[in-house]
């Protein structure tokens, strides 16, 4: 079983800066597509950034620029630093996976940890 755990939220004012670690475990980590995701009050989940296992990395406009997401394969640990951090980064964070097997592709989501920006 694929598990996700994510840390490294909290408050901070705007212009601050957090770093968010999600450690895996149940699955090989270095084959698997990585990402970050967030949710806002009252809005849809939305990518933040992606890192496939081939080293392709994606950012969402939003926040091209300010966020570095990194993966340490030997420690089974993705990573998002986030800098010059807003109050619209406000929300939950989601660590996701995405692995390949015989029996197809599967997701697995963290449970989420909550961002807090104040201006």
């Amino acid at each position: 079983q694929v598990q996700l755990v994510e840390s490294g939220g909290g408050s901070v004012q705007a212009g601050g800066s957090l770093r968010l670690s999600c450690v895996t475990s149940g699955s090989i980590f270095s084959r698997n597509d990585m990402g970050w995701y967030r949710q806002a009050p009252g809005k849809q989940r939305e990518l933040v950034a992606t890192a496939t296992s081939g080293g392709t990395i994606n950012y969402a406009d939003s926040v091209k620029g300010r966020f570095t997401i990194s993966r340490d394969n030997a420690k089974n640990t993705l990573y998002l630093q986030m800098n010059s951090l807003k109050p619209d980064d406000t929300a939950v964070y989601y660590c996701h996976a995405q692995t390949s097997s015989w029996s197809g592709i599967h997701d697995y989501w963290g449970q989420g940890t909550q961002v807090t920006v104040s201006s």
